[in-house]
């Protein structure tokens, strides 16, 4: 079972994560890797900064106008004989792809990876219709022979260790396999080749969409992808409305910080691009091509000051990768489908009437790792700060923060009573048995123990200490 499907709130999932060494063990393994792939592959561009800028302006002019853009695509995809479908919530979209497969005949499905598809829960959808599902991408298949979920962005078994996924596939196809990586690379490419064949409809996800083009492009590292895309005899594509970008040109910029920030891969393996249905002549490629537009939630952030830029995001997972909570927990400790610094902003927004979500901005340090690492300069830990905010208003922080906050509040105003109290608690602080209780004990654990220095900064400033004297140690 995953950790998604434990039940308790997060501060329970958090101590079963924190209780599994050998999942710890494996996601900072890949994580590291992930961010020091990341840091020499943005390196060796050379002027990443500017890169980085390139990307935050189109992905804010894009999001400004996306209706104009949602329209152009839409139009030029219809020229060349596809089809575009506008879904408001998750109900719809699985609708949609019901219907459409229905029309279809299908009862044979594989996917490509997607993670609006796990968003809007379409497998189980699409089981409960009576049609077979088969998740094509490597790390997905895995998690669903699994019955778990993807605990990374773009790495969804990153939590399995080659031992457990022999296991898996060994169940799975009844056979005895060896453990080496080759042997279960091989087997899995075997089983999934059939699957391909016998489907009738393929459901991938979208990197992006080309407006001026009418253009669905899907960045792969497996070949998974342009088979669920050809093979099949209709292809559905699942795209979050804000997918979408301008110009093949904006789409180079994409295609530069994308990979480098993901995998730290100047390029994918694969970059296919879409640009409608099989025409005469072509050997391969379906005989209808469909893309469904999801909202979900998402244009609820137009127009918000605090809040659009997360639209910006183009789901690389760098945030994940360098986020200090998302290393110790994992993704399933999240309890939700985006895990990390993204998810912890991304799922409150997209349903803010389940107070689950609302409880994901309190799992961050607020260090500000993510917004750093963000190839489009997202600015993730503001928003952390803004949704932590927006709880209080609403009354979600409970009494003890409330009251916590308005005494910080009364002391801010009245600082000749502060400070004489700032200094009992600096003192009863250095106490050894004061260190070891509530809170403190707890960060005791992972941490080296808080010390406050003897004086304040403050104390020494006012008593006229000079600068280079500032004590700054206990």
């Amino acid at each position: 079972m995953s950790h998604a499907a434990d039940p308790g709130d997060l501060a329970g999932r958090a101590a079963r994560a924190l209780g599994d060494p050998r999942l710890q063990r494996a996601v900072r393994f890949t994580a590291d890797r992930l961010r020091d792939a990341k840091a020499a592959a943005t390196a060796s561009l050379g002027g990443f900064a500017e890169w980085r800028e390139r990307g935050r302006e189109i992905r804010a002019h894009t999001i400004a106008n996306v209706d104009h853009y949602l329209r152009l695509f839409a139009r030029n995809l219809a020229a060349r004989g596809g089809r575009v479908h506008f879904a408001a919530d998750a109900r719809e979209a699985c609708a949609l792809v019901t219907e459409i497969a229905r029309q279809g005949g299908a009862r044979r499905v594989v996917k490509g990876k997607s993670m609006v598809s796990e968003e809007i829960g379409l497998n189980a959808h699409l089981a409960a219709q009576g049609l077979e599902v088969v998740e094509t991408d490597l790390g997905e298949w895995i998690v669903q022979l699994a019955g778990e979920t993807p605990s990374h962005i773009i790495l969804p078994a990153i939590h399995k260790t080659r031992g457990e996924i022999q296991e898996l596939f060994e169940r799975e196809s009844g056979a005895r396999l060896a453990p080496d990586t080759a042997t279960l690379a091989g087997h899995a490419r075997g089983r999934l080749r059939t699957r391909f064949l016998a489907a009738d409809l393929g459901v991938s996800g979208c990197n992006f969409a080309v407006a001026e083009t009418g253009s669905v492009v899907l960045f792969t590292n497996e070949g998974n992808g342009r088979l669920v895309a050809a093979l099949p005899r209709v292809h559905v594509v699942l795209m979050g409305l804000e997918r979408v970008v301008p110009t093949w040109q904006d789409l180079e910029c994409m295609a530069q910080v994308l990979p480098r920030s993901a995998t730290g891969q100047p390029l994918t393996t694969y970059v296919n691009a879409i640009h409608g249905p099989r025409r005469a002549g072509e050997a391969d490629g379906p005989e209808e091509l469909h893309v469904v537009v999801v909202d979900n939630g998402r244009s609820r952030q137009l127009g918000d000051p605090e809040f659009q830029a997360i639209l910006h995001c183009i789901r690389c997972g760098a945030c994940l990768n360098v986020c200090p909570v998302y290393r110790q927990i994992g993704g399933h400790a999240y309890g939700a489908v985006y895990p990390g610094p993204i998810g912890a902003v991304l799922n409150p927004l997209l349903e803010p009437d389940r107070p689950a979500r609302t409880e994901l901005a309190q799992a961050s340090s607020l260090c500000g790792a993510c917004s750093e690492a963000c190839p489009v300069a997202i600015p993730l830990h503001d928003m952390l700060v803004a949704l932590r905010a927006r709880d209080v208003r609403h009354g979600r922080g409970g009494p003890g923060l409330r009251l916590a906050l308005r005494l910080l509040a009364w002391l801010a105003r009245h600082p000749r009573l502060a400070r004489p109290l700032l200094r009992l608690g600096r003192t009863l602080a250095r106490l050894p048995g004061v260190r070891a209780l509530g809170p403190a004990r707890a960060w005791r654990r992972i941490h080296a123990p808080l010390v406050p220095a003897p004086r304040s900064f403050l104390d020494q400033w006012h008593a006229g200490t000079g600068r280079d004297e500032v004590q700054h140690g206990p």
